[in-house]
């Protein structure tokens, strides 16, 4: 019986590069470099004799991994001083070290299994956001978190009975919505400053059933949108179904992966597209009177509302850039195929 095993492809012959591996912690920045392990602290200081200690290689490029913003800071000091950083995804690299027989876990096996990363995989550097982009991602991110904050404070609403506690809670959603209203305006402010994204997100809102927020968060979550086939669109967004099948059996298909945080944003522009929308509303219905699970007929809705936004974006990459007309009062466009 044939047998097949998972292998790690060969090295590519392109060594043009010289790979370092970095593993984030919250205090300290553990460095793989040419078979040699080095810490610095994870501060500015510790950035800067991280950039000046790789500065006289070879093209530099630095392999690290996502870790929810510790790694912020240092990858913007890299970008500054022009060394190139990959910020990859911890689930494919930890993969790849699996598919090896790795097992071990510590900071130095870690930066070790990230250079070899770079070596085989040669991933592509991560692009630096402008600084006003920059801005504007940061205090999306800032919104999302107060209005899921309010969410769990609206929830928690019918459990309270004690008069002072029902005041108080009245208090914090009061407060809740304050900041998001002043948050809001602040990043409006932002987008106006920046024609293009401004231009981004007018492309989206014009989408019925796509507001501000959505076309905000989607922008944010998925730059890349714009710019994929519609195969990459769904499955970068984690919507794409996986097959699970084997031999004779046909499993069911889920989705899953991909950029987690975009789909509860997607979700509810495809509940308000599934009803409002000219063409999304009749494929909802017609999924729905196929026999297929209303959830299951609104993931689909997400992610023909997603194909189309990339194609809707396309477009506006390719005509010329002129300037931003004020906002007319033509109706929204409708979803086409």
């Amino acid at each position: 019986m044939l047998t097949c095993h998972a292998q790690i492809p060969p090295m590519k012959k392109n060594t043009a590069h010289t790979y370092v591996g970095m593993d984030v912690a919250k205090a300290t920045l553990q460095v793989h470099l040419n078979s040699h392990q080095f810490e610095f602290p994870n501060n500015a200081k510790g950035h800067a004799q991280l950039c000046k200690k790789l500065a006289p290689l070879s093209l530099p490029q630095v392999i690290c991994e996502a870790t929810g913003g510790y790694e912020g800071a240092v990858v913007e000091a890299f970008h500054k001083a022009k060394i190139l950083v990959s910020v990859l995804n911890p689930a494919h690299t930890l993969a790849a070290s699996q598919a090896q027989g790795k097992r071990a876990k510590s900071d130095p096996c870690d930066a070790e299994a990230l250079t070899d990363y770079g070596r085989r995989f040669q991933p592509q550097p991560t692009a630096a956001l402008p600084p006003a982009q920059r801005a504007i991602t940061e205090l999306t991110l800032w919104l999302k978190q107060l209005i899921d904050n309010r969410a769990v404070v609206k929830a928690q609403a019918e459990h309270h009975a004690n008069p002072f506690v029902v005041e108080q809670h009245a208090a914090l959603l009061a407060h809740y919505q304050s900041q998001i209203e002043t948050v809001e305006q602040e990043i409006k402010k932002l987008v106006q400053a920046q024609p293009k994204f401004q231009q981004r997100v007018d492309c989206l809102t014009e989408i019925k059933g796509v507001g501000f927020r959505t076309a905000l968060l989607t922008l944010v979550y998925l730059p890349e949108l714009g710019s994929m086939n519609r195969g990459g669109t769904g499955a970068l967004a984690g919507l794409a179904p996986w097959a699970r099948d084997s031999g004779t059996k046909k499993g069911k298909r889920s989705i899953g992966g991909g950029r987690t945080h975009v789909r509860p944003v997607l979700y509810m522009a495809a509940l308000s597209a599934s009803r409002s929308n000219p063409v999304l509303a009749p494929f909802y219905k017609g999924l729905v009177k196929r026999g297929k699970l209303k959830k299951v007929a609104l993931t689909a809705v997400m992610r023909k509302l997603l194909v189309y936004m990339n194609g809707e974006l396309k477009k506006l990459a390719a005509k010329p850039a002129p300037e931003i007309p004020e906002k007319s009062n033509k109706p929204r466009k409708s979803l086409a195929k």
